[in-house]
């Protein structure tokens, strides 16, 4: 997550992956950004919609969830959380 926000830039982004029924998310926000968004709060919103929880540093945090069917859901509110913290 680290390297790929170093060559991104400014961002504040959820990654998500299934394997096994489960659902595996990591959030990572730039230091700019931290001011605006928890990566905590993100991966918090997403993983809601996975029927999971997570948490960590407020630049990096991990969650996981039992519902790898609503990982589109989770990917939206996620996205619709982030329009409202950074617009």
């Amino acid at each position: 997550m680290d390297d790929l926000k170093n060559k991104i830039g400014s961002v504040a982004m959820l990654l998500a992956a299934s394997a096994n029924g489960k659902v595996s998310l990591i959030a990572g926000v730039t230091k700019d950004l931290v001011g605006k968004v928890k990566a905590g709060e993100l991966v918090n919103v997403a993983a809601a919609e996975v029927g999971g929880k997570g948490g960590g540093r407020p630049d990096m945090a991990q969650a996981g969830g039992s519902q790898p069917e609503n990982i589109e859901a989770a990917i939206k509110a996620a996205d619709e959380f982030l329009a409202g913290k950074l617009s």
